[in-house]
């Protein structure tokens, strides 16, 4: 079997995947996790889309063909690195996968919340309470990054890879949560919509997360994917 490099989203910890790395162990898939830079692998960079890529091309260089599974942070990742080298991914899935901009009103919420967390932040005295209305306005990942890494984000939304969707070939499944409220379901359709002959599967009740919510759901659909080419359990909404 070819072997599966997992990126994980942007998180500081990783211990939520044991379950699913559990799962996939049992079933003898041979995959890599990856510590992603700025993240958590400890360092504090400053990147751009074009770093992660470059950085990912180094961890799979012993390998001519590979598959690669990016969830949200990570999927944006596997989309870029997919599309600059359709030759060495035979197999692409994605969750709950970023790399569609804001638009619309949603771009306008986004722009209007990180103004009133950084104000905010600034005037809340006591972390604690930072912290909660960070949560409460979905700008928790922004404030609680470094300098540096708020300006990898920024560099990071500013990249619209629905412009290069037609360069990827591969098989692709994309897995999303039907409730997401940080990558909507609307950017999955559309990434389904731009990469030809891609398959897509809702997780009813799912948010933005379904490897820590429905564990073994994703574990399921992957060894679906990667042993049967893709066949759908029953229960699971498919496009």
């Amino acid at each position: 079997m070819t072997k599966i490099f997992i990126l994980h989203g942007w998180t500081y910890q990783t211990e939520t995947w044991q379950p699913l790395l559990d799962l996939l162990t049992e079933r003898g898939v041979d995959f890599e996790f990856l510590l992603i830079p700025g993240l958590t692998d400890g360092t504090n960079p400053v990147w751009t889309l074009n770093d992660y890529v470059n950085w990912l091309e180094e961890k799979t260089a012993a390998y001519e063909k590979i598959i690669l599974y990016g969830h949200s942070h990570g999927g944006r990742v596997s989309l870029a690195f997919a599309a600059k080298h359709p030759e060495k991914v035979v197999r692409l899935i994605l969750e709950d996968s970023a790399g569609i901009p804001p638009r619309g009103l949603r771009k306008l919420k986004r722009d209007a919340f990180r103004k009133s967390a950084e104000l905010l932040g600034r005037l809340i005295r006591f972390e604690r309470l930072r912290s909660i209305f960070r949560k409460a306005i979905r700008a928790s990942d922004y404030g609680s990054a470094t300098p540096e890494m708020r300006k990898t984000m920024s560099n990071l939304l500013s990249v619209d890879l629905s412009l290069v969707l037609d360069n990827i070939h591969c098989p692709t499944l994309i897995i999303w949560g039907e409730n997401d409220a940080t990558t909507p379901l609307a950017d999955g359709e559309l990434i389904h919509k731009g990469i030809r002959g891609s398959r897509m599967v809702v997780i009813q009740g799912a948010r933005h997360s379904p490897h820590i919510t429905h564990t073994r759901e994703l574990a399921d659909l992957i060894m679906e994917e990667l042993s049967y080419g893709g066949v759908s359990a029953s229960g699971r909404k498919q496009a």
